[in-house]
């Protein structure tokens, strides 16, 4: 199931396709152009293989948090493992730090975890700051 919009998920989602119903909602009336037009500037900002990349991980983060944390995805404790700022960070080391300051209260082992996902997000991009064609 998709967590609802507000929920405290995890970080912000992206979607390709508008939730059913969306399109027509508002003063707009069935203006079904509106949401279209928005989705495509989306993928002119940020290049799409950078989007599949950046969902692929937050899929395999909360995969690995659900076995860290032994609970379903909406137990997990609220915490945001913010990729951008990692990536802002000098080396693995601050990273890492920054992870498993996030991470103190899980019971289980991070070390995999942690090494993991500094590999995963080794020669990323941030998206907070979409790159001009």
């Amino acid at each position: 199931p998709a967590p609802r919009p507000g929920s405290g998920g995890p970080g912000p989602r992206v979607y390709f396709q508008s939730p059913p119903g969306a399109a027509g909602e508002g003063p707009g009336g069935a203006d079904d152009e509106g949401p279209v037009r928005r989705q495509g500037k989306v993928t002119v900002k940020y290049d799409r293989k950078e989007l599949r990349k950046r969902l692929n991980l937050e899929e395999w983060i909360l995969e690995q948090l659900t076995r860290l944390y032994d609970c379903q995805e909406e137990e997990i404790p609220e915490l945001e493992i913010d990729v951008d700022e990692l990536l802002d960070m000098e080396s693995d080391d601050t990273r890492a730090a920054r992870v498993k300051e996030l991470l103190v209260d899980c019971y289980k082992p991070t070390e995999a975890f942690i090494s993991g996902l500094l590999d995963k997000i080794r020669g990323m991009q941030k998206l907070s700051t979409p790159q001009k064609k």
